[in-house]
C-alpha cells in the first residue's frame, strides 16, 4: 500500500444525503462534524478499540494515537513507515507492521514501551487478528507471505506462501482467510482450520483491490477497488457475483454490522462511499463528500462516528516524488450520524 495513491487536497466538507431503498428503513443520515489536527507526516491504515476507546493511526515515523472524547493527541514508539497498527484485544499491546525494517514491533500502549520485535516478510503491511486462535496474522506485501504471530510469546508460529502484491485481508464465518492481491487482481483464500491454500477468486473489472471486509449479516466480501468499484464475493460460492460503483483511489472498506452498513473512503476522489448490507445483498445508499486523500479510515463501533485521516499537499516538484505536505494540514476528519 503507498502511504498516498494521489495529491491530497482538502475538500469542502460537504455532506450528500443517503437515498433509501422503498423496501428497507432508511440509514442514518452523515456529515462531517469536526477534524482533529495531528502532527504531521504519512499515514496509512486506522484502527479504533473500543475497549480504551482511542484511535491509533500507522504513521511514517511514529504511532499516532487520538482520544477523540478529549481531542487529546500523542505519538507512541518512533517507527520506520508503519502500515497497521492493531489493538490486541484483552491486552495492553499494540502490533504495529514496520515496512522499513520489515519487522512486527509490539507495543504497550499505556507506556509507549517496545515489548518485542519480531522479524517477518518484507514490507509488512495489513494485520489482522484471529479471534479464534488469538493470533495475528500480517500481511507481507513483498514477499508474498504471511506470517502467523503469537503476540504472548512474541513469535511466528507459521509461515504461509501465497504471492506478491498482498493487501488487506478479512475472516469469514468458515475460518478461511481472504487477501486482496493488488498486482494480480485476485484473491487468496487460505483455510485457517487445516491450512490449506484454496483456489483464488478472480475479481473481474476490478484494479488494485485494496481495502476488503466481511459481513456475516450479508455473507459477503466487499472488495475496494482503485478504478471506481467495489467487487462483491460471496464466500460460499467461491466467486464474484456483483459490482458496486464507489469513488476512485480507494484504500479501506470499513464494516459496521450493527447498522447494517459498510463504508468505502476514496483519496482520489475524496468521497465516501455508504453501503447497506443485508442478506446476500450489498448496495450503495448513498456517498459524502470528505476530502481528497481521505482513503483509510476506522470505525468507532458504540457511536458510529468514522474516524478519516487526511492532509493537503502542495504541487508536485519535478525529480523530488510526491508532492510535499502542506505544513500543519494534517488532520483526521470526524463523519458522524446525524439523526
Amino acid at each position: 500500500m503507498t502511504q498516498a495513491r494521489s495529491k491530497a487536497v482538502l475538500a469542502a466538507l460537504a455532506f450528500v444525503p443517503l437515498v433509501a431503498h422503498a423496501a428497507e428503513s432508511a440509514p442514518p443520515r452523515y456529515a462531517v462534524t469536526a477534524h482533529i489536527g495531528a502532527p504531521d507526516g504519512g499515514w496509512d491504515y486506522a484502527s479504533f478499540d473500543p475497549a480504551d476507546r482511542h484511535l491509533y493511526i500507522a504513521r511514517g515515523d511514529a504511532i499516532t494515537v487520538i482520544d477523540p472524547a478529549t481531542g487529546k493527541v500523542s505519538q507512541l514508539a518512533p517507527a520506520s513507515r508503519a502500515h497497521a497498527v492493531l489493538p490486541i484485544p484483552g491486552s495492553p499491546l499494540l502490533a504495529e507492521t514496520d515496512g522499513n525494517t520489515a519487522t512486527v514491533r509490539l507495543i504497550d500502549r499505556q507506556t509507549g514501551a517496545e515489548r518485542a520485535r519480531i522479524a517477518v516478510g518484507e514490507k509488512p503491511d495489513a494485520a489482522v487478528f484471529d479471534p479464534v486462535t488469538h493470533l495475528v496474522l500480517v500481511m507481507n506485501a513483498k514477499s508474498g507471505t504471511i506470517s502467523v504471530i503469537d503476540p504472548v510469546k512474541a513469535t511466528v508460529t507459521k509461515t504461509i506462501i501465497l504471492k506478491p502484491g498482498l493487501e488487506f485481508a478479512a475472516i469469514d464465518d468458515r475460518r478461511r482467510l481472504y487477501v486482496n492481491n493488488e498486482d494480480t487482481n485476485d484473491m487468496h483464500v487460505v483455510d485457517l482450520t487445516t491450512g490449506d491454500t484454496l483456489p483464488s477468486i478472480s475479481l473481474q473489472g476490478c484494479l488494485e483491490p485494496s481495502g476488503l471486509a466481511y459481513s456475516a449479516r450479508a455473507n459477503r466480501l466487499i472488495a475496494a477497488c482503485a478504478n471506481g468499484v467495489a467487487a462483491i464475493v460471496d464466500p460460499h460460492l467461491g466467486k464474484q457475483v456483483a459490482t458496486v460503483a464507489i469513488g476512485e483511489g480507494p484504500d479501506a472498506v470499513i464494516l459496521d454490522e450493527p447498522r447494517a452498513l459498510a463504508f468505502i473512503p476514496s483519496g482520489k476522489s475524496g468521497t465516501l462511499d455508504v453501503l447497506r448490507l443485508s442478506n446476500g445483498s450489498v448496495k450503495s445508499v448513498g456517498r459524502i463528500a470528505t476530502a481528497t486523500g481521505a482513503r483509510t479510515g476506522a470505525l468507532d463501533p458504540k457511536t458510529g462516528n468514522l474516524y478519516l485521516p487526511t492532509a493537503r499537499f502542495g504541487p508536485a516538484v519535478a525529480g523530488q516524488g510526491r508532492p510535499p505536505q502542506i505544513a500543519g494540514s494534517f488532520a483526521v476528519l470526524v463523519v458522524s450520524p446525524v439523526r
